[in-house]
């Protein structure tokens, strides 16, 4: 999930990495639930729309300091988002020091969309770098790293380099982007075998998921699948190319590779971390599939041994790695979490109030709005909830079992949107010409309409303007990936006051799927009653705004917007261990911000 607005800096890099590796019916505005327990005071979130506070458009590079720093303890968070590497430096309290980004390239053709691992192990070297530059801090104060980024499904040979897995037959192109959606009719393939790993992921695999993915590889680049020594999951490639552990990640492997990560309740809690071997996975589905020869190695193709997020990794980050890096060697390395999850493990805990109790998180939700967005909530009891992922044990939170909606289109259908429409050029203009952003311009001219055609509210202006928001398919709770997307109520008007309106129509669009998420989810035994969100999308207040009185929940947003990049560093302080677990951890360095 890449997060939205982030501007990007560097250029493509022309580096070869030879290291190797070692083994919509429109409501009026509703009052807060009355179970709420937070409440948005007037000052909350009373901004206008188009406040710089919640603009979704940020600086690549941000510092908290311009003087040195004097910081005993920084750790390090790294997300590999669909079009950047960010790198981010938290301090012993969870505040962010300095981040930076950089881009990476992406390949779209169809429904196959493509990246190579050696452009993003450069682009996040020099984020990295950039970012401890900017902020000050040298390698010796970074205490501990962790690593998160897309589901994306990474393929290398025995030496490390990698192996297409693109019609082209380009070598760089080794990674299938989650949002590639190739392998649907691998996708009906499984689901038709009906395998009872099946009800763990809402009763159907997605082709986001890995396992279409592979047997759409195996099916079509016979030359690409015999050459392949390891599958992995972004996330994990990155703290594998860190570190040379391949231990795969309990994050990873439940949510997108169809692993039983229950199959170690019995046997292990998070306090003992240690690898395990991986006893989840099974071989019958692999059989069952098409995909056998999987199983070959003890899993050494997909995972031998997996670990709870922010089990230290090896023996730290490796002497080559650290060069790269500009680190010090040794560094512990934490096991990594999907960019949405950790954005979970980032912001989960940014309560105005601190809870002692343990069952209170299980009211809650985090949304992760990026190009996408995910929704994320935890429970003590398994729950399975039909056209939902999950529920998966201990692939969030340890030892909590997590339920995973979604929605595949978000900020990726705001973009559509806007640049899909006539008057997006003449908009573009004005924005740039004003130095703002287009959604601060829209939200800008929604006041101005709202006004001038005596509204008693914003959400009024798009009475006879509906979006149906599938355009990339429904993954939650439909989980329909062939579902397509809808817009009712065009005119020939081609002004820039009829694209605020689409706009506007659009984010109501996707907080409605939202609230289909959350109501069908408490329909199924969840208490969901507040909402936390981070992301890009969530510096936006209309779109927070919209969230809020369409579900009917308070939305708190965290002290720090840069929340997948503290999830990620939060794995690198237990790894490094500063804290006894990860929700110790979260508690610590989770801190609210604003509640809506």
């Amino acid at each position: 999930m890449n997060m939205k607005g982030k501007e990007m800096l560097g250029k493509g890099r022309t580096r070869s990495d030879t290291t190797p590796l070692l083994g919509k019916h429109k409501q009026q505005h509703q009052q807060p639930h009355p179970k709420n327990r937070f409440h948005s005071s007037p000052s909350a979130c009373s901004h206008s729309i188009s406040s710089p506070l919640f603009l979704e458009m940020a600086a690549a590079i941000s510092s908290a300091s311009s003087s040195p720093t004097s910081h005993c303890n920084v750790f390090l968070g790294v997300d590999v988002g669909t079009g950047s590497a960010r790198a981010g430096l938290f301090d012993e309290e969870g505040k962010l020091l300095g981040s930076a980004s950089s881009p990476i390239q992406i390949w779209k053709e169809g429904d196959c969309i493509e990246q190579s691992s050696t452009d993003i192990w450069h682009a996040v070297c020099s984020a990295v770098k950039a970012a401890c530059s900017l902020a000050k801090i040298d390698g010796e104060q970074v205490k501990g790293i962790g690593f998160a980024a897309t589901c994306s499904l990474v393929a290398v040979d025995a030496d490390g380099s990698p192996v297409t897995v693109s019609w082209s037959g380009d070598s760089r192109r080794n990674i299938i982007v989650w949002m590639d959606h190739r392998a649907v009719k691998q996708a009906e393939k499984i689901n038709s075998c009906n395998s009872p790993v099946l009800q763990y992921c809402g009763g159907s695999v997605s082709p986001e998921m890995q396992p279409p993915k592979l047997l759409w590889v195996k099916e079509n680049l016979q030359e690409s699948w015999s050459m392949v020594f390891r599958w992995m999951d972004l996330s994990d490639w990155l703290s594998y190319r860190a570190t040379g552990d391949d231990t795969r990640s309990l994050c990873t492997t439940v949510c997108k590779w169809t692993y039983l990560g229950h199959a170690h309740m019995q046997h292990i809690n998070e306090k003992d971390s240690r690898d395990m071997e991986a006893c989840g996975w099974d071989d019958d589905f692999w059989e069952e599939i098409g995909l056998g020869d999987l199983v070959e190695g003890h899993h050494a193709k997909i995972g031998r041994s997996v670990a709870f997020p922010g089990h230290a990794l090896g023996s730290g980050i490796t002497p080559t790695a650290a060069k790269e890096l500009g680190l010090v060697a040794g560094t512990p390395v934490g096991t990594s979490l999907i960019d949405a999850h950790a954005g979970g493990v980032g912001v989960m805990e940014s309560l105005p109030e601190k809870e002692n109790d343990n069952e209170a998180i299980c009211h809650r939700m985090v949304l992760v709005c990026g190009t996408s967005t995910c929704h994320m909530a935890v429970s003590r009891d398994k729950l399975f909830i039909p056209g939902v992922w999950g529920p998966f044990w201990s692939a969030m939170i340890p030892e909590y079992w997590l339920t995973e909606g979604g929605q595949s289109a978000t900020g990726a259908l705001l973009d559509y949107i806007i640049e899909s429409h006539v008057a997006s050029p003449r908009l573009a203009n004005h924005a740039a010409s004003q130095k703002t952003s287009l959604f601060q311009l829209l939200n800008n001219i929604l006041e101005s309409m709202m006004r001038e055609l005596q509204c008693p509210f914003i959400a009024a202006l798009t009475e006879d303007t509906h979006v149906l928001p599938d355009f990339h398919g429904n993954r939650s709770p439909i989980a329909d990936p062939k579902a397509k997307g809808v817009v009712f109520g065009l005119t020939l008007d081609p002004s820039e006051q009829q694209l605020a309106r689409l706009y506007l129509a659009a984010v109501q669009a996707i907080a409605y799927g939202t609230r289909h998420i959350v109501e069908h989810c408490n329909a199924n035994g969840h208490k969901i009653d507040t909402l936390l969100a981070c992301g890009g999308l969530s510096k936006n207040a209309l779109f927070i705004q919209e969230h809020a009185d369409i579900i009917g929940c308070p939305i708190i947003l965290p002290r720090e917007s840069e929340s997948v990049l503290l999830g990620a560093a939060i794995l690198g302080a237990v790894a490094a261990k500063k804290y006894t677990c990860l929700s110790e951890a979260m508690k610590a360095l989770n801190a609210a911000g604003q509640v809506c």
